[in-house]
């Protein structure tokens, strides 16, 4: 007997040649992504089997954690970029980074220019136990310094999923959402998965990132999707064309 499911594609499927992603921590010792130049040349050479043509590596700017700064990122980055071997050196196509939003943040915003994946779209992500308290103060103040706030991986944040209303709330404030792609794998656990399908299907993703660190992470490309909005899936991928 036929069945009348149609099977989900892996992942790996869905990410077209040519593919740029967004989000990634490839550059080496300088967060908790790749740990070597040498782990970084094979992240690269499997992710560019996948499709992958160019990476802007974001790695984290987290005080007392990871004491990133513009110009230190940019220094790993042509550094990292000059000592990888002649096929990899193109991947790596631009360097910013994932900015936290915590009490030192606006200081930063305030006396910094920031590192930003494209024109004025700013990368943050903030803390997986609870918003800033002063979430809507601190949009306004990067929209009120000239950046577009871009939100890492919405999907992740559980004090959301409770209240999805917080989404729509944020996107009315015109923020702009990053989805995680292994988040559509369970990668991340099957709530996270289920606020993806949340968040594709009310068509609040703009643009999606590996947020790879390590092998594990494009190993699970290999994985099928448990989604069901793979047309939406589709089109947020597409729409990475923008940082061509």
């Amino acid at each position: 007997m036929i069945s009348i499911f149609k099977s989900k594609p892996k992942l790996s499927a869905l990410i077209p040649g040519g593919f740029i992603d967004i989000h990634s921590h490839l550059l080496p010792g300088i967060d908790d992504g790749s740990k070597s130049l040498e782990e970084t040349e094979t992240l690269l050479r499997q992710l560019k089997v996948i499709g992958f043509e160019k990476c802007i590596t974001t790695p984290h700017t987290l005080p007392e954690i990871w004491e990133n700064t513009r110009e230190g990122i940019l220094q790993k980055f042509y550094e990292t970029k000059s000592q990888l071997s002649e096929s990899h050196q193109p991947m790596l196509h631009h360097a910013a980074s994932e900015y936290m939003l915590d009490d030192s943040f606006i200081d930063r915003l305030q006396s910094e220019k920031l590192l930003t994946l494209k024109d004025d779209l700013l990368l943050i992500e903030m803390s997986y136990m609870n918003p800033p308290l002063a979430l809507k103060d601190i949009i306004f103040e990067i929209q009120l310094k000239g950046y577009q706030p871009l939100l890492a991986h919405p999907e992740r944040y559980l004090f959301y999923h409770p209240n999805t209303k917080m989404y729509a709330t944020l996107k009315d404030l015109d923020v702009k959402f990053q989805l995680n792609l292994l988040s559509t794998v369970g990668y991340y656990g099957p709530k996270v998965a289920a606020a993806t399908d949340f968040l594709l299907k009310e068509n609040f993703i703009d643009f999606v990132g590996s947020d790879v660190h390590h092998l594990k992470h494009v190993g699970a490309f290999e994985n099928k999707i448990m989604i069901k909005s793979e047309d939406q899936l589709r089109s947020a991928i597409e729409r990475n064309t923008y940082f061509k």
